[in-house]
């Protein structure tokens, strides 16, 4: 489109794009989402073990976790012991084939966390992957500060 401005001289207009309001829109929603995750992966706190090796979590799986009051949930719901063998098997699927993660509070004895793996293997589930949390290594040689 063009047009004429006072002096008698012909322009045409600039139809460009501004994209900076998209991209500063885009990174606050980039930097909500980032900072809301973490939340949203388990209403429950439990404090889990550090450990040196640490596998990332790339696939949706059904959660057992065991709090510091030693409770027990499924997938954020809580759950009776006696129940959970029965509420962990999906239908239409192999249990042999089912896998799921276990989250421990680090106070939690080994006795409740053997037993409610113990009632995890009588359901037929035999990969039971446990969440651990990475250790912090920086600064921690052990060496006396040579």
């Amino acid at each position: 489109m063009a047009f004429t401005t006072s002096n008698g001289q012909t322009r045409s207009s600039l139809a460009e794009i501004n994209i900076t309001p998209l991209v500063d829109v885009v990174l606050v929603l980039l930097v909500i989402f980032m900072i809301t995750e973490p939340v949203l992966q388990s209403g429950i706190e439990v404090s889990v073990p550090k450990t040196r090796t640490v596998k990332e979590i790339t696939e949706q799986r059904m959660v057992v976790t065991i709090d510091r009051d030693q409770n027990v949930y499924l997938n954020d719901q809580p759950v009776n012991i006696h129940d959970l063998p029965q509420k962990l098997l999906q239908p239409g699927t192999d249990p042999a084939h089912q896998s799921i993660y276990l989250r421990s509070d680090a106070s939690v004895p080994f006795g409740v966390f053997a037993s409610v793996m113990d009632v995890v293997k009588q359901s037929g589930i035999t990969n039971v992957s446990i969440v651990t949390q990475p250790e912090n290594t920086k600064g921690t040689s052990g060496n006396g500060g040579n």
